[in-house]
């Protein structure tokens, strides 16, 4: 009796097919209901299109130029299929290399950096950006962004200004800023700013990634430029040295121009700046070598950043057509209103019985 009782719970095609048409027969009776929530959806969807500003995005995307580490370039690449990062263990730090760099772009330091340039003049993109949000009228009630000088140094910033550069720079790291690589097998990186002010956007990407860029080559060659500075200053000092020597030596051979070979004495000096000019040219020779070997290791160091795509005018535009608006709005619409009528009909049939 126990199978037969599940057998007679089980629904049949039959009984599908007979519900459906009742839900059919009960939404075309609510016509007029659906076509309100159309024609109203329709035309807040209009409305949206009509009304939202569209938004301009600006493109960059660039080579980074990567150590392979050796050994372990292959290596890497299929530890990065299993989630196992084995780069540290090369002969590079990686430190601009894959995510790191990508993070950079997103830090409070470049993008305050950044908004801090000028943009047309005196004005700065900081101001361009206040201006088209209207953030001094609906930071009104917190802050007088209007009385803040931002063209001030930066370390003379009060703590306001830190807070708005903060906030601002959170801002665009989360609506504004896309940074990524499209394939994670590639070295290509891909920087993108959108915003509803095409010029806006177009100057912030190309500052940004300038000031990323210097500040990559400036911190990836920091080691081998102070190395080469100072083999320079030490070269010169030392060609310093070996020039008054051998200006000494010269002014004691012009004093005694034919030295008596019985009289040992008489020649001292000149056998000791004789030594001095050898032991300096020896030393100079030495430095030489290795600034010469400095200098290959400052090009061989100096990061490589091949532009690929840069942003353009007109940049690349997104919004909402009246069509897809009056569409959009008019299917999400109609889907709410069935799933409202659903749900009534469900309530009415099996709690208020």
């Amino acid at each position: 009796m126990s199978e037969k009782h599940i057998l007679d719970d089980k629904i049949t095609l039959r009984e599908v097919v007979l519900r459906l048409r009742e839900w059919i027969k009960y939404f075309r009776s609510k016509w007029k209901t659906i076509f309100i929530w159309v024609a109203l959806g329709a035309g807040l969807g209009a409305l949206v299109s009509i009304v939202k500003k569209p938004v301009y995005v600006a493109e960059t995307s660039f080579v980074l130029e990567e150590s392979d580490g050796g050994g372990l370039g292959q290596m890497s690449g299929l530890a990065t299929l299993v989630g196992v990062n084995i780069g540290s263990l090369g002969g590079s730090s990686g430190l601009f290399q894959g995510d790191n760099i990508i993070e950079l772009y997103r830090s409070n330091n470049m993008l305050s950096k950044t908004l801090l340039s000028p943009f047309q003049g005196e004005e700065l993109l900081i101001h361009r950006y206040i201006a088209f949000n209207e953030l001094d009228q609906k930071w009104k009630k917190t802050v007088d962004l209007n009385s803040l000088d931002f063209t001030l140094p930066r370390e003379e910033f009060s703590v306001t200004q830190d807070s708005v550069m903060r906030e601002l720079s959170k801002i665009i790291r989360e609506q504004h800023l896309s940074v990524a690589k499209p394939d994670r097998k590639l070295s290509i990186i891909k920087v993108d700013i959108s915003g509803k002010d095409e010029a806006f956007a177009k100057e912030f990407n190309e500052r940004l990634v300038e000031n990323v860029n210097n500040f990559y080559f400036e911190t990836k060659t920091k080691k081998t430029s102070e190395n080469l500075q100072i083999l320079q200053s030490q070269a010169d000092s030392v060609r310093k040295i070996l020039d008054r020597s051998l200006e000494e030596l010269a002014f004691l051979s012009d004093k005694t121009p034919n030295p008596n070979p019985l009289l040992q004495s008489g020649n001292i000096d000149i056998r000791k700046k004789q030594i001095d000019v050898q032991a300096n040219s020896a030393i100079y020779s030495e430095i030489v070598k290795n600034l010469e070997v400095a200098k290959v290791n400052q090009r061989n160091n100096s990061p490589l950043i091949q532009i690929i795509d840069s942003p353009r005018y007109p940049l690349n535009r997104y919004e909402i057509k009246l069509l897809k608006g009056l569409v959009f709005g008019g299917f999400i619409a109609f889907i709410f209103c069935v799933i409202y009528l659903y749900f009534g009909e469900i309530y009415r049939k099996y709690f208020t019985a």
